[in-house]
């Protein structure tokens, strides 16, 4: 659910970056801050284990002057893909108004990736939601890697459905595709919040 102050002219958006361990989201987050104009963005924060791998959240806030007359934020979070910290997930994933997931492509952590996918669903269901309600863009990770699955196998596993989701192939540690995954979601998220509010003139995106 958006965060707005009418008295302050904010809205901010709640992006939650989920997948497996290891299948790029924080590294998405870094080409992200790396990407984008300082004055446009704060500061990344993340919390890792000594492995490296991302314990509770990375934030990155980009500001947007999507809506005309508001300051327009868009916060990003990544959440740990370990089962350990599931408990983590669920609560990063409350309020949250878009879903990228990243798939890792190597082929040997497909099971992983379904096992992810199926844990973002279960947690959205419990916290009052769903991927029906919620806009989501799949990131397929890793293209560059040798080992990789076809397109057409992880759409199988992930997108199999009447109406399918944007999907996008990436390399999140060149940065191919992943300012275009955050504009999608972006675009998704605010389409959304547009039909919800297009009674009143006020929130109409230009």
């Amino acid at each position: 659910m958006p965060a707005i102050h009418p008295e302050q002219k904010t809205v901010s958006f709640k992006i939650v970056y989920c997948g497996t361990p290891l299948s790029g989201k924080t590294a998405n987050l870094q080409q992200i801050h790396a990407k984008l104009d300082p004055h446009g963005r704060s500061d990344l924060v993340s919390l890792s284990t000594a492995k490296d791998r991302t314990l509770f959240f990375d934030f990155l806030s980009v500001e947007s002057a999507a809506i005309p007359g508001y300051k327009t934020a868009f916060h990003l979070y990544t959440v740990p893909g370990q089962v350990t910290y599931n408990a983590t997930l669920q609560l990063v994933l409350r309020q949250a108004d878009g879903v990228v997931f990243v798939a890792d492509s190597q082929m040997d952590r497909q099971r992983e990736n379904v096992q992810a996918f199926q844990a973002l669903e279960a947690n959205l269901r419990l916290n009052g939601s769903s991927l029906d309600r919620l806009p989501l863009v799949l990131q397929y990770n890793k293209r560059d890697l040798p080992n990789t699955a076809p397109v057409e196998y992880l759409e199988f596993l992930l997108n199999n459905r009447p109406v399918p989701w944007l999907s996008f192939e990436a390399d999140a540690r060149g940065g191919r595709n992943i300012l275009a995954t955050l504009n999608a979601i972006s675009q998704a998220v605010l389409a959304q919040f547009q039909a919800q509010h297009q009674a009143s003139a006020e929130w109409v995106v230009a």
